[in-house]
């Protein structure tokens, strides 16, 4: 069995969004607050009437990077520091409150740094009233003759509006008045506080033209605040607990038929003045959350939201009543928003549910100014971003706005101040990229197809009937049950009509003679009452006929006025094409310029870069020539001391030669003898005699062989006892091949460190150097020579040694012959320039060239016979 499926009402379906070339950009307009005396230099300059001029501040300028030239914001309208609350609303809000009585809806909200005058641009004070009392103003009193009693229009708590019949509405009324836990909504007729009676000039009032006469009004109003991304009806009556007070309980958002999102439960009061919708905005003005800070006394801590709701219906044929027909019911909307400003917590000091508060205001105010830069690309580049409404409840409210539901307009407050010029900077940046965002144009509402003036030809209708009855001495009211009574009381009385005696013969003639005149008198009532009943006939043939030929001239004028529509629509979109055409060449301009700007900073870093590396070229040119006159100097110093070098060695080598020719000459001397003495002595013995060895060693010995020269630096005076013993640090560097010598006297040098090669660390770390060289003496012996020296630092960084002393190891055996000399061994100087060799090896690090080679031992041979 099928379950009967419940009957669906049709939903309405959503606006139908209009052509992308109907299409308005955000209207941004700025005003200037006035600087006061203890605020300091002033940063803002107002250039012409849409054009501002932002310069930092002299403490600013070093710390800028470059980024402290002027710059230039252009908007709608700026409104300078002598403009007064007329003017901006004549400017700002007025428009949107022409739309609304056209079932248009709007929204208006101010933005800016904290202290910049949001609040005052909004509500205003006492004789200045702000946008909001003049918005409400301006609304009544182009409604006011036009206004439905209360009640009539209902909420349905679904963001649409019910219209009840003059029964019910009463019902409402007197259920209203008899519940006394219900406030009364005050009336114009009590005392009002004298901040209200004085907010706006009865001189500056001002009224819409052109509102619909055959409509009937009522207005709505609420008034919500988003505090910690949270929202609280500020209108709420909560009953007073003084032992457990109940807080606020928060309202969610929704999404009505139309999908347009509203505040669930929110409390909407129908007002009927000014004053008491004003009254009713003070009384949750003061539920809202306000706090003092360092920047400001009465800092807005959450963003309000003030909404005026109008509902218009029209009446029906008759003129009489309100057409009863919710679908025929318009409702529009014009939001008010006071955003908190923006600020920074270092400037603030704020701490706490403070610091909470502003971090809440500012991931906001970011949300907003992130949903604006997706709009703004979604619209610029062609792309299709998900725009992030959600992320905020400021942003998610007022979402359908952005999407086609109406106005949008801005009001950006700033203060000249120099205090406030970095985040003056980041609200006017945010405010140029708003203005081009463009909204979609929201559709006009169909208008009810009853005839125009229908109000007016009733309230004609009644004033002519009031009029003729004045005219024949009738009520003044016109009303039909009166005027009845009356003729009643125009006829004559009827006689006595009782009959006693059958021959009376008077009673019947009296009656049947008044019944006649009465009879007389109503035919001619009748005929007086067919008389302007035709005459009204023909009034209202009349009228019918110039109605006609109104309706005629209206048809006329309206395909006339259609033609122009159409050439104004073909006109409009030629101008919208050229305002598209417009914004994307200033959007390649402006990207033109920002890849200049770009460029240029880049040119400017590069030329810095430039001259740097200029001046530092130029320093190590100057460190070059430096260098060079050092090492000239260098190079002519080591010059001049290589040349006494190679003299030295030079007369060192010729002395060696002349040593050399010396021993050669007393060798040969000797020899000479010895031939001359075995010649002389031939004949004498059978068999030459062998020299003995130690014979041969005693010329050897008194020949004064010449002592090793030394090589290098001058060399100290031999002491008897070795200098190592002292207590500096030494270096000994004994070669890995030299050989071990059981002699009981063995070179002892404390505070050693003993190396094969030696490096420059090891150099650096002590004062003295010792060589340990071992070489054949020419009596065949190993004796051992310790070259000592100073260690020093060089001019290229390098360690060096300055040889100061020799010392000579030698043993001997007593018995031993004497051992010449082979001509093959090295001879002393040969021996002393291979360790300077190894000297200079070991100390300055050089290679050795192939012309060195380590010094060697050769084995002991057996000296031939002479």
């Amino acid at each position: 069995m099928s379950r009967p499926m419940r009957p669906k009402h049709p939903r309405k379906p959503a606006p139908k969004k209009p052509s992308s070339n109907q299409k308005d950009p955000v209207g941004v307009y700025c005003r200037v607050r006035p600087l006061s005396t203890e605020d300091g230099e002033c940063c803002i300059e107002v250039i012409s009437s849409s054009t501002i001029q932002l310069h930092a501040p002299d403490g600013l300028k070093a710390n800028r990077n470059g980024e402290f030239k002027e710059t230039q914001y252009t908007f709608k309208k700026v409104f300078g520091l002598k403009t007064s609350q007329i003017e901006l609303f004549e400017d700002v809000a007025k428009p949107l409150v022409d739309d609304l009585l056209r079932c248009k809806n709007g929204l208006l909200f101010t933005y800016g740094v904290t202290g910049s005058g949001k609040t005052f641009t909004m509500t205003g004070s006492a004789g200045q009233g702000g946008l909001l009392p003049r918005s409400l103003d301006m609304l009544f009193n182009s409604i006011g003759p036009y206004q439905a009693k209360r009640f009539v229009f209902k909420p349905d708590d679904k963001n649409g509006m019910e219209v009840q019949n003059q029964v019910d509405a009463l019902l409402d009324r007197q259920k209203r008045e008899s519940q006394q836990s219900v406030p009364k909504t005050p009336s114009s007729r009590q005392r009002l506080d004298p901040e209200f009676a004085d907010m706006i000039n009865p001189q500056e009032a001002c009224r819409a033209e052109g509102v619909d006469e055959d409509s009937s009004y009522s207005v709505f109003v609420s008034y919500i605040e988003i505090y910690n991304n949270y929202i609280y009806d500020l209108l709420e009556e909560v009953p007073f607990d003084p032992i457990k007070p109940k807080p606020p309980q928060s309202k969610i958002l929704r999404e009505d038929q139309n999908h347009n999102m509203y505040v669930a439960g929110c409390t909407e009061v129908e007002v009927k003045s000014t004053e008491e919708a004003f009254e009713v905005f003070w009384r949750g003005q003061k539920k809202r959350r306000i706090a003092n800070t360092q920047l400001n006394r009465e800092s807005s801590r959450s963003h309000s939201v003030f909404i005026i709701k109008l509902a218009q219906a029209p009446l029906d044929a008759d003129g009489d009543n309100i057409l009863q027909d919710k679908d025929q019911v318009n409702v529009s909307q014009l939001c008010l928003v006071d955003l908190a400003g923006s600020e920074r917590t270092s400037r603030t000091q704020a701490q706490g549910s403070r610091l909470r508060e502003a971090g809440n205001i500012n991931q906001s105010l970011m949300t907003l100014r992130t949903c604006i830069e997706v709009l703004r690309e979604n619209q610029m580049c062609g792309t299709n971003k998900m725009v992030p409404y959600r992320d905020s409840k400021i942003t998610h409210l007022f979402k359908n706005y952005f999407d086609g539901e109406g106005k949008v307009r801005m009001v950006v407050c700033v203060n000249p101040k120099a205090d406030d010029y970095e985040e003056t900077l980041l609200v006017m940046r945010f405010a140029e990229m708003t203005q081009e965002v463009e909204v979609a144009r929201p559709e006009d509402r169909p208008i009810c197809g009853f005839t125009a003036g229908r109000r007016h030809r009733n309230q004609a209708f009644k004033e002519e009937l009031t009029r003729q009855l004045q005219e024949r001495g009738g009520p003044v009211n016109g009303e039909h049950p009166s005027v009845l009574t009356q003729l009643m009381h125009s006829f004559p009385p009827l006689p006595p009509c009782e009959i006693t005696d059958p021959t009376d013969d008077h009673t019947l003639p009296r009656l049947i003679q008044v019944l006649e005149k009465r009879y007389s008198i109503r035919k001619m009532m009748v005929e007086e009452y067919n008389k302007a009943a035709n005459m009204l006939k023909s009034m209202l043939k009349d009228f019918d006929g110039s109605l006609v030929s109104k309706e005629n001239f209206i048809q006329e004028q309206r395909g006339k006025l259609g033609q122009k529509d159409s050439v104004i629509s073909s006109q409009k979109a030629e101008v919208d094409r050229l305002e598209k055409k417009v914004k994307m060449l200033e959007y390649k301009i402006d990207i033109l310029q920002k890849t200049t700007n770009i460029y240029e900073e880049d040119k400017r870093t590069l030329q810095q870069e430039l001259e740097s590396r200029d001046m530092k070229l130029q320093r190590e040119m100057s460190d070059k020539r430096r260098m060079e006159a050092r090492l000239q100097g260098v190079v002519s110093d080591t010059k001049h001391k290589w040349e006494k070098e190679c003299e030295r060695r030079v007369n060192a080598k010729q002395l060696e030669m002349q040593n050399r020719l010396w021993v050669k000459d007393e060798k040969l001397k000797q020899l000479t003898a010895i031939v001359t003495e075995t010649k002389s002595d031939w004949p004498d013995q059978e068999k030459p005699q062998r020299p003995s060895r130690q014979k041969d060693r005693g010329p050897l010995k008194r020949s004064a062989s010449p002592s090793p020269v030394p090589t290098g630096l001058p060399v100290r005076q031999l002491h008897r006892r070795s200098r190592s013993a002292g207590g500096e640090k030494w270096v000994a560097h004994k070669p890995a091949n030299g050989l071990e010598l059981d002699t009981v006297m063995q070179p002892h040098i404390p505070n050693a460190i003993t190396v094969s090669v030696p490096n420059e660390n090891v150099l650096s770390k002590c004062d003295k150097y010792v060589l340990t060289h071992q070489e054949v003496a020419s009596d065949g012996e190993v004796q051992t020579k310790l070259f000592k020296g100073e260690v020093f630092k060089t001019r290229s960084g390098g360690q060096a040694v300055e040889f100061t002393d020799i010392e000579t190891l030698r043993q001997q055996c007593p018995t031993a012959p004497s051992r010449k000399r082979r001509s093959s061994e090295s001879s002393p100087s040969q021996q002393e320039g291979n360790v300077e060799t190894r000297c200079s090896v070991a100390i300055q690090m050089r290679p050795a060239g192939p012309a060195y080679q380590q010094p060697g031992y050769q084995k002991r041979r057996k000296p031939s016979d002479q």
